[in-house]
C-alpha cells in the first residue's frame, strides 16, 4: 500500500464505537483486527525507512566523527509526518479494505 497517498488523518479522530463494531459485531474483535493490521503497517514502514536510510549510511571507525547527512534528515522528517500506523489501519478498517477470517469458524465448518 502507498501510505504517502493515504487519506488517513494525521491527528487523532474521535470515532463512533458502534461504527467500529458494525462489521464484526464485537468492538474487541474490531480493535484486535485494527491492532494486528497496524503492526503490519508499522513493520512495512520501518523496513522502507531503513532501506532508504541505508543508502546514505557512511561507516566510519571513528566514534568522534558524527556526520549529519541532509538527505537522511529530510527522509526522517518525511516519515515522521506520515499518519501513524493505527490511524492508517483504522481508516482501512472503516473503508472495508482489510480482509480477515476467523479460524474458529472455519474449523467448525470442516
Amino acid at each position: 500500500m502507498d501510505y504517502k497517498k493515504s487519506k488517513a488523518p494525521v491527528n487523532t479522530v474521535t470515532r463512533n464505537i458502534m461504527d467500529l463494531c458494525d462489521e464484526t459485531g464485537n468492538i474487541y474483535e474490531s480493535v484486535s483486527i485494527i491492532a494486528k493490521r497496524a503492526n503490519q503497517i508499522s513493520v512495512e514502514i520501518k523496513q522502507d525507512l531503513s532501506k532508504k536510510l541505508a543508502e546514505f549510511a557512511s561507516y566510519n571507525d571513528s566514534l568522534e566523527e558524527v556526520f549529519e547527512n541532509r538527505e537522511q534528515i529530510e527522509i526522517s522528517r518525511y516519515y515522521e509526518k506520515l499518519p501513524k500506523p493505527t490511524l492508517l489501519a483504522t481508516e482501512e478498517f472503516m473503508d472495508s479494505n482489510i480482509y480477515w477470517r476467523e479460524a474458529s469458524k472455519e474449523a467448525s465448518k470442516d
